[in-house]
């Protein structure tokens, strides 16, 4: 920390404008424009801070990820709204706008930071040739982070391994499958919605298949819509789980020795989506927002994300490398089949179906 400090305060901070009067940093597309990484490192530990949304702490290690930049820079991060959607996050730069309060960095799925991507400074990681172009914005207003995917977790004393997700229901035990919350309002239940719908005859622009199969035991009890406790798996009373994978494989490490959790994706139904980084037009630090995405992307960052039992958008790359950490990969089941995203308008198209056709049950 004390090196971090001299630095701090011996450095001179690179320039302040660009010729014409705007600031050189705030509209700065990569490191290089601003002299390299330690011109970047020295105008963020100026700036001392970073205004962060939309990153719960228990969740593909955003916590770790918060808690190493801090310590690699001396950066106080600041979070707020940890559980924002995406349309909440940029809601949330909206009201703050032009205030310290606003955020710096966003965490927004592809289809998102594209219909948004007008809001979004242009930016270009070092890394930024090691991500696939279908993961990145080709003038750099965006670049993906990591992957997620649906799955499927189970008691395997308990019940057998679901071929498809027609036979996530062949128990006829009152709320022995459960999805992580109301698929109307819960993001890990939308997508569970989502893969029932690939594995039964629906696509990205159907849903429907989805809904009829899911919605009708939900109403009478058979599924419920809250994700169970540790306990409540345990004991066999619901055996089945319909969550993230990062989330499945996580209850498979807690309830190692109580319970033979195993995690699955259905044959067929591999959905999900990239979630990026990107950086707010107007961030009220632009340094530091521009250093936690260069941070994010790199193999320090990656292998957070590969430690949160996620897939690093560089994970490719940085096998071939040599960087990648080898236990933390050991850790994650391969992903066979590629994978399904929805477009926003897919989306939204969905959650009005939803919406329209999800029926709470009856008052008790």
């Amino acid at each position: 920390m004390l090196g971090v400090l001299l630095l701090t305060a011996c450095a001179s901070p690179p320039p302040r404008t660009d010729g014409s009067g705007r600031d050189a940093v705030a509209t700065a597309a990569s490191a290089a424009e601003l002299g390299g990484m330690d011109e970047l490192i020295r105008a963020a530990q100026a700036e001392g801070e970073l205004n962060v949304v939309a990153l719960p702490p228990e969740r593909t290690d955003h916590g770790e990820m918060v808690a190493a930049f801090e310590r690699k820079y001396g950066i106080k991060v600041n979070p707020a709204a940890p559980d924002a959607s995406d349309e909440e996050q940029l809601d949330v730069a909206a009201r703050r706008a032009g205030t310290d309060r606003a955020p710096d960095v966003f965490d927004l799925r592809l289809a998102s930071a594209a219909d948004a991507a007008a809001r979004l400074a242009e930016y270009r990681v070092e890394t930024w040739d090691d991500v696939p172009e279908d993961s990145r914005h080709p003038g750099g207003r965006y670049v993906g982070d990591h992957t997620v995917r649906m799955s499927v977790g189970f008691d395997a004393d308990e019940v057998p391994a679901p071929e498809g997700v027609e036979d996530l229901l062949a128990t006829a035990r009152r709320g022995a499958v459960a999805l992580d919350g109301d698929p109307r309002r819960d993001e890990s239940a939308f997508f569970g919605v989502v893969m029932a719908a690939l594995g039964s005859g629906g696509d990205a622009d159907d849903v429907a298949p989805g809904v009829r199969l899911l919605a009708g035991p939900a109403r009478t009890g058979r599924l419920r819509t809250a994700a169970p406790s540790p306990d409540a798996i345990a004991s066999g009373e619901v055996p089945v789980v319909v969550d993230w994978e990062h989330a499945n494989l996580r209850r498979a490490a807690e309830l190692a020795g109580r319970a033979d959790w195993r995690v699955v994706v259905p044959e067929g139904a591999a959905v999900g989506f990239t979630s990026c980084q990107a950086i707010n037009r107007d961030a009220p630090h632009p340094a530091a927002a521009r250093l936690w995405q260069e941070f994010v992307l790199s193999d320090e960052g990656q292998n957070i994300r590969l430690g949160g039992l996620v897939r690093p958008v560089r994970l490719e790359a940085m096998a071939a490398q040599g960087s990648v950490d080898t236990r933390a990969l050991a850790a994650l089941p391969a992903a066979e089949e590629p994978l399904v995203t929805l477009t926003a308008e897919q989306t939204g198209r969905a959650e009005r179906h939803l919406a329209e056709h999800w029926i709470d049950p009856p008052a008790r």
